[in-house]
């Protein structure tokens, strides 16, 4: 019964967003195949549709003037069974008393989060020091960041539990989710924090989020649904999204398709309703959720109309040519932190993955002529390690430079990377044995203190997701807990004084 209750709720919902008032549509979102999320093979019921709708919840900030007396999330969330519920930070609450300086830091400047992974991992002793404490350029990756040491904390001792999978390399699968076990039977993905982000700060932006990869195929990021988001891996198309206008018939074809997207939902959402009185109670629940979904996307649709009509920012910037050849692979990493920077400065977007993809091949990397794949393979075969050497130090001189650029740009009250925390790391501690532990991850910016090596627990280690809650409270999200995590708190990491 209660399932059905929600159910016509939903449809109502739906009914009325096909007319909605001016105050129903808010900074709206516009749907690109950037966001699109693939079919999930295993679960017909979750579409392209309904996987991107579940990964974006939205809520409009200035719905009660700042006269109206403050609210508490429990009041809001009473009775709604929200245990695994990411609200967003209404200004009509207020900071809350458990985490005021997460809180209070959401209602400054905007929170902007960029989370890498080197699929093929790093030679972890070319990165960490031998004991933790202040940060130098005492090892040879570090040597490469120089410049940026007093901005990034460096950990050890941090993964994810329980990631062995179907293959060595899994576990890239869910370095973003924790889910356990990737790709074994059973295993069925969950939302990355990336997206659990982008529902708080994507109602704000053109994109929600850019889910990029230089090499093409899956991105980092997977829908509430457990569905993959396709990468964008394309420079000149990304600029193209971001900066180039389209003319006037361009406008009025982005428009005529978004309302026959909504077209579409309105008959999915009419046969749904007749479908809902020939199912068992279970499968109402089921079909309450994928009616969420449809009134979500068709949300946003709606609000999408506005994006299409506003002018798109400009920058003093030339429109990139795409590097085809895989072979360049570090070239085309440059490329794509080229339009990060471009797309934070413009504040397009406030959420980026970036995978950075290995290759069954040579790079074009200076005195490197072995299979890049293959020498992650070493062994500890001396000559293997020193040519893969070259390879990851040239991977963290791209991400350096990244870094540099991001501090470049003045931005609100400091620079584009105070306000940016920007995470770089792998899936693989030692990729030569795809061992999954002990993992490296690098996080600068974002209005941290910085500076230190901080080593957790090589034997025991910390789980990664306790970083992700704090990254996710950053931004805004009052949140405990997020896929393994066993704490909203992580030794070595907290917020400079504002």
């Amino acid at each position: 019964m209660a399932a059905s209750k929600s159910f016509r709720a939903s449809a109502v919902a739906i009914r009325e967003a096909r007319h909605p008032s001016p105050r129903r549509i808010y900074n709206g979102i516009r749907p690109t195949a950037l966001g699109e999320a693939n079919e999930d093979p295993d679960d017909r019921q979750h579409s392209c549709v309904a996987g991107v709708a579940a990964l974006l919840r939205g809520f409009p900030m200035n719905a009660l003037s700042n006269s109206h007396r403050l609210l508490s999330r429990r009041h809001l969330l009473r009775g709604c069974g929200a245990a695994a519920i990411a609200l967003p930070a209404f200004e009509v609450m207020g900071p809350s008393r458990g985490s005021s300086a997460y809180a209070a830091a959401a209602f400054h400047a905007p929170k902007r989060t960029v989370l890498i992974n080197a699929g093929l991992g790093f030679h972890a002793p070319h990165l960490f020091p031998d004991s933790p404490g202040k940060l130098k350029p005492s090892t040879p990756y570090l040597q490469q960041l120089n410049k940026h040491l007093e901005q990034m904390t460096l950990f050890s001792g941090l993964s994810h539990p329980e990631q062995q999978g179907n293959n060595g390399h899994a576990s890239s699968l869910t370095i973003l989710t924790s889910a356990p076990r990737p790709g074994l039977a059973g295993f069925r993905n969950t939302i990355s924090i990336d997206q659990l982000i982008a529902q708080q700060v994507g109602l704000q932006t053109r994109y929600p989020f850019l889910a990029l990869s230089s090499g093409g195929g899956n991105s980092l990021s997977w829908t509430a649904s457990g569905v993959g988001i396709p990468a964008e891996s394309s420079p000149a198309k990304l600029f193209q999204a971001l900066f180039i206008e389209g003319s006037a018939s361009d406008v009025d074809k982005e428009l005529a398709r978004l309302r026959r997207g909504r077209s579409i939902l309105d008959t999915v959402a009419e046969r749904a309703q007749e479908l809902e009185r020939q199912i068992s109670a279970h499968d109402r629940q089921k079909l309450d959720q994928y009616m969420t979904s449809i009134r979500d996307l068709e949300m946003r649709m709606v609000q999408s109309e506005g994006w299409v009509k506003r002018p798109k920012p400009q920058v003093d910037a030339d429109p990139p040519t795409d590097i085809n050849d895989k072979l360049e692979a570090i070239k085309r990493q440059e490329l794509l932190y080229d339009i990060i920077v471009l797309a934070l400065q413009t504040d397009s977007t406030r959420t980026v993955t970036l995978a950075l993809s290995g290759l069954n091949a040579a790079p074009n990397v200076p005195g490197v002529s072995s299979d890049w794949h293959g020498l992650s393979h070493h062994g500890k075969d001396p000559n293997k390690i020193n040519e893969l050497k070259l390879i990851e130090e040239a991977e963290f001189a791209a991400f350096g430079e990244f870094l540099g650029k991001l501090k470049a740009v003045e931005s609100e009250g400091g620079s584009l990377l105070d306000g940016t925390a920007v995470l770089f790391g792998s899936n693989l501690g030692n990729a030569s044995a795809h061992d999954w532990h002990n993992l490296p991850i690098l996080l600068a910016g974002g209005g941290y203190r910085h500076g230190n090596y901080v080593a957790h627990d090589r034997d025991n280690n910390t789980p990664l997701a306790n970083l992700f809650v704090a990254l996710a409270r950053r931004a805004g999200l009052e949140i405990d807990a997020f896929g393994s995590s066993t704490s909203a708190h992580i030794d070595g990491l907290e917020l400079a004084p504002s």
